[in-house]
């Protein structure tokens, strides 16, 4: 169906098929709605790894068989499985040899992360100890490398999987809240880079200059969990101030997941500026060490691991220590028992390999253990969340058939597409 159905005011028509107009005309608004909600959704995804030895980049982006390469086309948490939706550029962010100076290596691409060769060529013969790795799908800008995360200045990296609420009525007050020093550093157009800036200034005004070497220790886990709890006490108080004391409604509210180091520190948030709704999904999972799973013969599970070079990881635990924290928006193995859900509306820091989590104590906390929130406003923005049933994650994308048994034509481009996606990954994995 193309065009808009306009019926002519001098037709004369019968009951019936005035009643049938009228159905057309309402499954149309239905649809025309159904798609802007698919095209507005934010289904961002990312991951943090944090280790006391170096790791490999393909051992965590592209070989599990649920990294966050395949979460770019077919993340297991979302509402609308029927296409790809991460592919609006990716990026990875890494730390070197401290002799190269303490800034992080970033590489960005705005080519869909599944499609990329150089990130395969990258990632097979680079290792780290601290990386940020990041997919996008386009909520606020354009696509362009700029708006890419991770975002950095200095030794400090950030990213963001979620959506600032009525950014475009609070954007001129953001920036006009800014030093100079940092109004001037955003290049993109994203919510997501404007809140970096935002973070980046309170930073500067606790009295801890980003333009300047912390030294070895870093700025400290102390100092970035509370420039980022001031971050989003600032995001808050200008949509208040727009919304002038009223109900935020949809478009006010926001999902605030963050994630933040100096190299040394790292501090994430699982946030959304409601009582009553659920934020976007975070996980974390910590370990001894990160390997691929063998079965009792010694061979490599085939169980999950169905396109070529696929791998099933397991997070390992000899002793009581954290060698290795992941965090990440999925899981990025199905062993569910290996993660552990971040509560809404907290921060989880990692210093020294050890993990702690904190609530944010603001007027969206409730300390009430009952209290309950909906999943709606995070499904419809496509950060669905977890729920009592955790078997979405081992969930395969079906393929819709008729009762003859023969496959229905309009899925068929659809389910090629995915296909077409799974053999360039396994392209990419190839070329290790």
């Amino acid at each position: 169906m193309t065009g808009h159905f306009t019926p002519s005011p001098s037709f004369t028509t019968s009951e019936h098929t005035r009643d049938s107009q009228h159905n057309l005309l309402c499954a149309w608004g239905l649809l025309s709605c159904l798609y802007r909600a698919i095209l507005h959704a934010t289904m961002c995804r990312f991951m943090v790894y944090k280790g006391k030895d170096e790791i490999l980049l393909s051992e965590l982006i592209l070989n599990p068989t649920h990294s966050i390469l395949t979460q770019s086309f077919d993340s297991r948490l979302r509402l609308d499985r029927r296409r790809p939706h991460n592919g609006d550029g990716f990026g990875i962010g890494y730390y070197t040899s401290p002799c190269l100076g303490p800034e992080p290596c970033v590489f960005t691409s705005t080519i869909p992360a599944w499609n990329c060769i150089n990130l395969s060529r990258i990632a097979s013969k680079t290792t780290s100890s601290l990386i940020f790795a990041h997919v996008r799908a386009t909520t606020e800008g354009n696509l362009s490398d700029s708006n890419c995360h991770p975002f950095t200045y200095k030794s400090l990296m950030f990213m963001h999987n979620g959506g600032i609420g009525s950014f475009k009525r609070i954007k001129r007050r953001l920036a006009m809240s800014l030093n100079e020093q940092w109004f001037t550093l955003v290049q993109g157009s994203t919510d997501s880079e404007w809140a970096f800036a935002l973070f980046l200034d309170c930073l500067d005004k606790a009295g801890h200059r980003p333009e300047e070497d912390p030294g070895k220790g870093g700025f400290g886990h102390g100092v970035l969990r509370k420039a980022i709890l001031k971050t989003i006490e600032r995001i808050n108080g200008l949509i208040e101030e727009v919304n002038q004391g009223g109900s935020l409604g949809e478009d006010g509210r926001s999902l605030l997941n963050f994630a933040v180091t100096d190299g040394e520190s790292v501090v994430c948030t699982r946030y959304v500026s409601s009582r009553t709704d659920e934020a976007a999904s975070l996980f974390f999972s910590s370990g001894t060490s990160w390997r691929e799973y063998k079965s009792q013969g010694g061979k490599a599970s085939p169980e999950m691991a169905q396109e070529p070079g696929q791998k099933d990881y397991v997070m390992e635990r000899r002793d009581k220590g954290s060698d290795i924290v992941l965090v990440a928006s999925e899981p990025l193995t199905f062993e569910r028992d290996n993660w552990v859900t971040v509560p809404t509306n907290s921060t989880l820091t990692i210093h020294k390999q050890t993990v702690m989590i904190h609530p944010i104590i603001d007027a969206f906390y409730s300390d009430n253990p009952a209290h309950s929130r909906s999943a709606g406003f995070a499904q419809a923005k496509g950060q669905t969340i977890t729920g009592p049933d955790k078997r979405v994650l081992q969930s395969q994308t079906p393929v819709t058939r008729p009762a003859s048994g023969a496959v229905s034509p309009e899925r068929v481009p659809v389910e090629r597409g995915h296909e077409m996606v799974g053999e360039a990954i396994g392209r990419l994995r190839a070329e290790q």
